[in-house]
């Protein structure tokens, strides 16, 4: 045996690195609307502050102490069963398919053009937008009943004062508004996980590098989603029965009227208190479920 080891030739197989596999479309899908359903149970309670806040326009504190006093804690979680519904439908595409769609495009490397990314992020978001946006009209709904209407009695009064189409209103800014959300979103997340790791020489799949630009993507979001958020807010929650605004348009010139361009972004704080969080969550939960079942991170 020892002179085997010193004079027998015994050649070294190669090490075999396999790349990660790439999930398909469905499966990416399936993974985003887990990763947000499971986060949206701990931002729902900070969306229905920012909700109230935009129709209000009173302080955080104020908001928060009204809604203890009169409604119960409970009532921070008013609208969940919208909001998984939302999570399933739209943000399963904004969120799952932006790596696929991404790839699709040529813009899977590191150095790849950001418009690319960005163009990527707005057509997931703006398709996801329109499958998501009866979602949103009920979530809304639900979270600005301060009474004791159920659910069911919200759907049944819209379709009956509004019919099918009153599921569908405000859909134009919602999907200007998804189209700007997930270009800032995705496309400053995808770019940060780049100059992070560069930086800090962590892996792009570090749960640190995931935070860290997650957090970023965050703050550009609630810049640049705000004025929109709000419009959307605001003809999603006019009465069953009432139509306030005609169309977004008039909604954003009235609303500038009555309190001036900066009103555009009232509840910008709750807004990036909620942004933040969810867009972390959301992303440290399909990095780690891509990761878990052996396919490549965004």
């Amino acid at each position: 045996i020892t002179l085997c080891k010193q004079f027998c030739f015994i050649p070294k197989l190669p090490e075999i690195m396999s790349e990660p596999k790439k999930p398909t479309l469905a499966t990416s899908m399936a993974l985003g609307g887990t990763a947000a359903a499971f986060a949206v149970n701990f931002t729902h309670p900070i969306e229905l502050v920012k909700t109230r806040l935009q129709v209000s326009g009173g302080s955080i504190g104020a908001t928060c102490s009204e809604i203890l006093s009169k409604e119960g804690v409970t009532a921070f979680w008013k609208g969940i069963p919208f909001g998984y519904g939302r999570e399933l439908s739209y943000t399963s595409i904004k969120l799952g398919a932006y790596a696929p769609v991404r790839d699709a495009m040529g813009a899977n490397e590191p150095n790849s053009p950001f418009y690319l990314k960005f163009a990527a992020g707005a057509l997931t978001g703006g398709v996801g937008s329109i499958f998501g946006n009866p979602f949103d009209v009920m979530k809304t709904l639900a979270q600005t009943n301060k009474g004791s209407e159920s659910l069911g009695a919200l759907v049944n009064n819209l379709y009956r004062d509004q019919g099918a189409a009153g599921f569908y209103r405000g859909v134009q800014v919602n999907i200007m508004r998804a189209c700007v959300l997930n270009a800032t979103k995705m496309g400053c997340y995808d770019m940060a996980k780049g100059h992070v790791s560069t930086a800090t020489g962590w892996d792009r799949k570090d749960p640190k590098t995931v935070f860290a630009s997650s957090f970023i993507a965050g703050f550009f979001m609630t810049i640049t989603v705000a004025p929109w958020d709000m419009l959307r807010t605001k003809l999603m929650n006019q009465p069953t029965d009432v139509k306030l605004y005609d169309g977004f348009v008039d909604c954003a010139s009235k609303t500038i009227k009555e309190g001036g361009v900066l009103s555009l972004w009232r509840g910008f704080v709750p807004i990036w208190a909620r942004f933040a969080p969810q867009a972390t969550l959301q992303l440290l939960t399909i990095e780690a479920l891509y990761t878990y079942l052996g396919y490549k991170g965004i």
